[in-house]
């Protein structure tokens, strides 16, 4: 019964289908204090197993500038910020993740668009898949809700929920430095926290020199 509703599940990669799940996955965000290796974040599984951590510029040394990497420390997403005199002009500020192919060349996979100004709170956080084996018609998403509270979604161009944001009930303490984010079934795991960790540095989280 299980493997077969397992193949009705739609396995959409977009970094890599290695961080796809058949079955629905939460996962567990922790922030590091920034003494400790630069900050960033490392992220776990239900088992409290590590699968993702995130490098900001305190480790990096590169302001507007993250790498995601995978639990034995493999660069995944090489995430970095445009800009120039065009982008303090524009309404929106661009983040670009890359991937890298076995060649050394990096790919674009995804870009995400920020309003420029903390004033301009309505317009949604954008993002768009650039990667050609993202299947469907349904290459865009955006950013539902306030992340400084970690209450959001990420949704899809239908409005559906792909991966949620919220707080960790382990915890008995709120704290926004440990929280979970929920991720559906056929999601690519690693697009998710590659925007969170965006969506953290935008607001002066971990990642954040």
């Amino acid at each position: 019964m299980g493997s077969k509703a397992s193949r009705t599940i739609k396995i959409m990669p977009i970094v890599s289908k290695l961080h796809c799940s058949v079955s629905e996955e939460v996962l567990v965000v922790r922030h590091r204090p920034h003494v400790v290796n630069g900050g960033g974040f490392v992220v776990t599984d239900s088992a409290q197993n590590p699968v993702f951590s995130a490098d900001g510029c305190g480790v990096l040394g590169n302001k507007d500038e993250l790498i995601l990497r995978d639990s034995y420390g493999s660069p995944l997403l090489l995430i970095r910020r445009k800009g120039g005199i065009v982008e303090v002009l524009s309404m929106t500020r661009k983040w670009k993740g890359y991937t890298t192919e076995f060649e050394g060349s990096q790919k674009l996979v995804f870009t995400l668009k920020e309003p420029n100004s903390c004033f301009l709170k309505n317009i949604p956080v954008k993002i768009s898949i650039e990667s050609s084996h993202y299947g469907g018609d349904h290459r865009s998403f955006a950013v539902a809700g306030y992340f400084p509270n970690r209450v959001c979604s990420i949704v899809d161009s239908l409005g559906n929920a792909i991966a949620q944001v919220g707080g960790c009930k382990e915890i008995e303490m709120e704290s926004k430095d440990i929280y979970n984010v929920i991720v559906k079934p056929g999601i690519d795991q690693a697009f998710v926290i590659g925007v969170i960790a965006i969506l953290d540095y935008i607001y002066g989280g971990s990642t954040r020199c």
